[in-house]
C-alpha cells in the first residue's frame, strides 16, 4: 500500500492528509464533528451541503471555525 498524501493549509498551518478525500471526509479524518463547524474553503464560506462533493487537493486552504454553544 502506498502512502499517498497531500499538503494543505489548515487554519494557517501546513498539514499532510490522505489524498482523495472530500471536504466532509477531511473534517472527520481530522477529528472535527462536522455538524459543529463552519468551513472557509480557499477563501469562501462553503455551504455544508457541498462538503461531500468538494474534493480536497494539494495546497487547498481550509479554515475551520468551531461553533461553541452557550451565552452570557
Amino acid at each position: 500500500m502506498s502512502d499517498t498524501s497531500i499538503g494543505i493549509q489548515l487554519n494557517g498551518e501546513a498539514v499532510r492528509c490522505p489524498a482523495g478525500l472530500n471536504l466532509l471526509q477531511l473534517l472527520e479524518h481530522l477529528g472535527y464533528r462536522p455538524q459543529l463547524v463552519v468551513v472557509e474553503f480557499n477563501g469562501a464560506i462553503l455551504p455544508r451541503q457541498r462538503w461531500p462533493e468538494q474534493p480536497v487537493r494539494e495546497a487547498d486552504g481550509v479554515e475551520v471555525v468551531t461553533i461553541v454553544g452557550g451565552g452570557s
